[in-house]
């Protein structure tokens, strides 16, 4: 009975012993510890690349310092520096650093030699908020269906994407900006280089995103940097290929010229020396973030790029949702005045994207009055003007010089009601308090912009807002079917799923829909307005 009972001490000091040093893997720049949640190993703010603070603020990431002690990776590392502008923003850590650059992984490998497929998520924001710390993007429920899941941190804001004449002259190409997107290649880089050691596959990386994160993609396909680092893409909501052509080095040197005075500096020096909180609110985040031709991460126009077949040739899977954008964002001032828009109204704001193309196009979008404002005409041309055309360019572009397939979607799903009170959405899936005193506005329902993150990672259960009913569990379900074959294949296309043919409309102009009813449709009309419209903007 004693010999039992010592037994049974020592299996539970054992025990102890294992919770208390958890799972630990030795990386090329040392050794790491985590934890195991039911199968599931899990590393949190792992460091891809030096802290960007001080003389190495904006500049291209340096690779970080190997380290001798086990490093404790059981929380996330500090969110990128940002203001408080999007709703619909949880995040794991209240910590925000321009100390940012730290990446985390969820794997399900036994063994170091399973060589299991990686999927690497970076987050939307504008490339002004989000961070790989939001729930709704973590890796775990990847992670139970045998893919590696991992999130990555990259500069925002003033912080990422800054180009001022005296950068430029640091740098041997003598070009500045886009540390944002290069942060995201040493993350990429960094996850090739050890991933094996997370029992996973340096060969199947996959890079995704949502909007921000899209566009991220997009631009990473283009860059010549980016060689090898990755085999497939999948974008939600968003790409470079825009209506206009991204700023030249010149402009975005312009534009940090007027920040500087902004600032109330006089040169880089002092700008290094401001603390990041103080340069932060004094640059005010929330100005669109400017990406340029800088000599090194882009070459040249990303659309060029495309165009002439030199982006990277791997499958790409891409699509949008039903209301990327509500009307009411262009419209809701003449309801708040009381009226239905005409087609004067209409006319109008649309002149200021097609101009002398306005009455060709508008008959292309089905309108015939303004009450088609609420309407599908009404949709597509909010969606279109916002996001839209710029996702769909980036898919016809690639189908036609990448050489490789193209998988393309519509979501439509629309989120269930909110269980919180005296909440209600926003503009592009944010949350806001209810104002009982805002003018009543016309509703126009559809799947919002982001609202299929958590669908698609299989992550519902981390967004507490909305009362999920089983209904979309099941959407989820397929969703995140057709993102992990794809993510492990190539293909999205799997058991119990509904077929997913390739986009291809010089043979069948089709898209697949996810809904509560996933099926494969015709979008001849779509394909037409587009193909216009590229005709307008790229004379």
């Amino acid at each position: 009975m004693k010999r039992l009972f010592s037994f049974i001490i020592a299996i539970v000091i054992s025990t102890i012993a294992q919770a208390q040093t958890g799972v630990r893997v030795t990386t090329q720049n040392g050794v790491l510890e985590g934890t195991e949640t039911s199968g599931i190993k899990v590393f949190k703010g792992i460091p891809f690349a030096q802290p960007p603070v001080g003389e190495l603020r904006w500049k291209a990431p340096k690779p970080v310092e190997p380290w001798t002690d086990v490093r404790q990776c059981k929380e996330y590392g500090p969110n990128p520096m940002q203001e408080a502008l999007f709703g619909d923003m949880n995040f794991g850590t209240d910590k925000m650093s321009e100390d940012c650059l730290y990446l985390n992984i969820w794997t399900p490998a036994k063994d170091k030699d399973d060589r299991l497929p990686v999927v690497i998520y970076f987050n939307g924001g504008g490339l002004m908020a989000g961070s790989g710390s939001e729930p709704r993007y973590a890796g775990m429920s990847m992670a139970r269906k045998g893919v590696i899941g991992i999130t990555a941190n990259y500069r925002e804001g003033i912080f990422g994407f800054f180009a001022h004449p005296q950068l430029s002259a640091e740098t041997p190409y003598k070009g500045s900006g886009n540390y944002g997107f290069m942060d995201q290649q040493a993350a990429i880089r960094w996850v090739k280089d050890n991933i094996k050691a997370f029992g996973g596959d340096p060969a199947r990386i996959t890079i995704l995103g949502e909007s921000a994160g899209s566009m991220s993609v997009s631009a990473l396909m283009a860059s010549p940097l980016s060689e090898g680092l990755f085999s497939q893409a999948m974008g939600s909501s968003g790409s470079v290929l825009g209506y206009t052509p991204i700023a030249t080095l010149k402009e975005a040197e312009l534009k940090g010229k007027e920040m500087m005075k902004q600032l109330g500096c006089k040169s880089l020096k002092e700008m290094r020396l401001l603390p990041a909180d103080t340069l932060m609110k004094r640059a005010a985040v929330k100005s669109v973030p400017i990406y340029n031709i800088d000599n090194y991460f882009m070459p040249c126009q990303p659309s060029e790029i495309y165009e002439k077949g030199e982006q990277m040739k791997v499958p790409l899977l891409v699509g949008g949702n039903s209301l990327e954008m509500t009307p009411m964002a262009f419209f809701g001032g003449i309801y708040m005045n009381g009226r239905t828009p005409t087609m004067d109204d209409v006319r109008i704001a649309a002149s200021t994207l097609f101009g002398e193309y306005t009455d060709e196009m508008l008959n292309l979008y089905g309108f015939t009055s303004g009450d088609d404002v609420l309407r599908q005409p009404g949709i597509d041309f909010s969606n279109d003007r916002f996001i839209s055309y710029s996702t769909w360019r980036w898919a016809d572009a690639h189908r036609r010089t990448g050489g490789m397939p193209v998988y393309k979607y519509m979501y439509c799903k629309e989120r269930p009601r909110m269980v919180l009170e005296g909440k209600v959405a926003g503009l592009a899936g944010g949350v806001y308090d209810k104002d009982e005193n805002a003018p009543k506005l016309p509703e126009v329902r559809g799947a919002v912009h982001s609202a299929d993150i958590e669908y698609a990672m299989g992550n519902l259960p981390t967004n507490r807002i909305y009362d999920w009913q089983p209904e979309d569990y099941m959407v989820s379900d397929i969703f995140m079917g057709y993102y992990v074959n794809f993510i492990k294949t190539g293909n999205p296309n799997g058991l119990g799923l509904p077929e997913w043919k390739t986009y291809n409309p010089d043979v069948q102009p089709a898209l697949l829909v996810i809904d509560t009813d996933t099926r494969m449709t015709c979008n001849d009309k779509e394909e037409k307005r587009y193909h216009r419209m590229n005709e307008i903007f790229n004379k």
